[in-house]
């Protein structure tokens, strides 16, 4: 099979030994995978695969048909067509996945789509609700919301009936992200000057984190997912005590397949019903050929974009 291949910190295409589904687990002939800050991290050497996962390969996300089936695997046939998160290899023509962190792919939803869906909405779920136990009626705050996880945030907590503030530096994109449902749409500069809120989800890292204490409620939550404006900085914690608050961070890359289960089990009850009656969307920023990956990461990081980046396999 073909695959993105990262080799001494750049990203190509190269040949690899097809993958052979083992028990439980099913073979996925890709159509589509999305690009994520982690296979940035990974093409830089700072964020190596989980073991078991291909250490070259990357890619957290991938949709397609399933070509075949391994020993034990009961949920899907071959032919299903099926989306999911994996440790890495998603970004290829080929990838062997265990069947339970496989979801099905709703109807109507085209392969760009549906590669870039997982790991977005897997995390912003877990992130927002999980981790942030957001209720309806609360107000919540997304970081980097033009982004694909602060896309699907800001749509999941207008969908379960939160108030929506989303802080988006790009100011042409900032339209663009009050229509998947922000109510409100701010520049970063200042952003604590419009709270309380209830769960501030923190998508850029440390420089936030001070003002993020300014403007959290009175038990309120801050859930950390994203540290690419940095991984440092001081906490006063008497603010945080006084507001009685809690910090919280979080990943889902290493998480042991039970709770890689669990995460896709609640997308599919609770998130892909969603798709079907349209009030949920993958924004698309771009999409490339599978021979075009460097392009696809090098527009990945320029900047500027609403949404996904999705690498398409043909």
């Amino acid at each position: 099979m073909r695959a993105a291949t990262i080799r001494e910190k750049q990203v190509g295409v190269e040949d690899h030994p097809d993958p052979t589904p083992g028990a439980g687990e099913v073979l996925v002939r890709i159509r589509a995978a999305g690009l994520n800050g982690a296979d940035i991290m990974q093409r830089a050497g700072k964020y190596p695969a989980p073991p078991g996962s291909p250490a070259d390969i990357p890619g957290l996300e991938l949709a397609g048909e399933v070509a075949a089936v391994g020993d034990a695997a009961e949920r899907f046939a071959v032919g299903d067509r099926v989306m999911g998160i994996v440790g890495g290899g998603g970004q290829a023509e080929l990838c062997a996945v265990h069947e339970r962190q496989l979801m099905p792919v709703p109807e109507g939803l085209d392969w760009a789509a549906a590669g870039g869906l997982p790991e977005v909405f897997t995390t912003a779920h877990d992130a927002v609700f999980t981790q942030g136990l957001l209720k309806p009626g609360e107000r919540l705050l997304v970081h980097g919301a033009a982004g694909g996880v602060g896309t699907a945030a800001v749509q999941l907590g207008r969908r379960c009936g939160a108030h929506v503030t989303a802080t988006v530096r790009s100011q042409e994109r900032r339209d663009d992200v009050a229509a998947l449902g922000a109510h409100e749409v701010l520049d970063p500069e200042g952003f604590e000057e419009h709270g309380p809120f209830d769960v501030i989800l923190e998508l850029v890292g440390a420089p936030n984190l001070s003002a993020n204490l300014k403007a959290l409620a009175t038990g309120g939550r801050i859930v950390v997912i994203g540290v690419g404006a940095g991984a440092k900085a001081e906490i006063n914690l008497l603010v945080l005590m006084g507001k009685r608050g809690t910090l919280r961070a979080s990943t889902l890359r290493a998480r042991p397949l039970e709770e890689k289960a669990a995460t896709a089990r609640a997308l599919e009850a609770q998130v892909l019903p969603g798709f079907v009656d349209g009030s949920l969307s993958v924004p698309l920023a771009e999409t490339f050929p599978l021979d075009q990956v460097a392009q696809a990461y090098k527009h990945f990081t320029a900047g500027g974009k609403l949404g996904k980046v999705v690498v398409e396999m043909g």
